[in-house]
């Protein structure tokens, strides 16, 4: 990834492929299959601020696995590669 850092208690993420056959082997073309929901952080902020000033560290680091929304964060292209951006409010979860 390029020297990108995101702001505040903004998180790019990489979206994780999903599987491309169903249980009964039929194979799902990519117009019918929809977008993966778990993801792996490639870059954190530092944090919000809380009301006193003081920045407050998000609970997600690089190498998390994650699950979000579906309609979460903003697609982006950095380097060839398309991205998430999206708020650590909009993660639902780490995974593992």
């Amino acid at each position: 990834m390029t020297n990108f850092r995101p702001l505040h208690d903004r998180v790019v993420v990489r979206r994780l492929n999903s599987e491309e056959k169903t249980v009964g082997g039929i194979i799902i073309p990519d117009t019918a299959k929809e977008k993966p929901q778990e993801g792996e952080v490639i870059a954190v902020g530092p944090g919000a601020r809380n009301e006193q000033g003081q920045i407050v560290p998000l609970d997600v680091k690089k190498g998390d696995k994650v699950l979000f929304g579906k309609w979460s964060g903003t697609e982006v292209k950095l380097n060839g590669e398309e991205l998430l951006i999206m708020k650590e409010s909009d993660i639902m979860g780490i995974v593992g």
